[in-house]
């Protein structure tokens, strides 16, 4: 199960990443560098944009965590409870809104980042990157591996 786990954080937390460098390169012309840094800054405040690419770094670390946070606890849940099971597209819905409220409401206000205003479009434009690059691979690969590994039971 390791090793499934840290196969769907690296492609989660990828295209996670890369769908933030994306969106905010596209509407702002913030360049990678810069997202790393902001998220970096959730820990050293604005010492992360002034200091050197280290903080890059550990911005990119810090996320790949995050995202390792929601695929254990998904993992953890996926036999738990049973509306998980029933569809991909409603698990990832439920991952994308939950990895948007944690983040939003938990972890951007005990930062040091500060409050954040964002109106109704960009949650919702928040809320789609997270269904489509978080929420769709941790429920893809979640269901495979536990359907895998209870046939692979049976072959015995």
């Amino acid at each position: 199960m390791k090793r499934e786990i840290l196969k769907t954080t690296f492609v989660a937390g990828t295209l996670d990443i890369l769908g933030a460098f994306a969106y905010n390169y596209i509407t702002r012309k913030t360049p990678p560098d810069i997202i790393l840094r902001y998220i970096a800054s959730g820990l050293f405040g604005k010492t992360a944009f002034s200091g050197g690419g280290l903080y890059s770094l550990i911005g990119l670390v810090c996320h790949f965590l995050i995202v390792l946070c929601c695929v254990v606890v998904y993992f953890k849940l996926f036999r738990r409870v049973s509306l998980l099971r029933r569809s991909i597209l409603l698990s990832a819905l439920l991952i994308a809104l939950v990895a948007w409220g944690v983040t939003t409401l938990v972890i951007i206000p005990l930062s040091k980042i500060g409050a954040s205003s964002s109106g109704l479009s960009a949650a919702l434009t928040a809320i789609a990157i997270l269904f489509f690059c978080i929420g769709l691979p941790i429920a893809f690969f979640t269901r495979q591996y536990f359907k895998q590994s209870s046939t692979s039971r049976y072959r015995h």
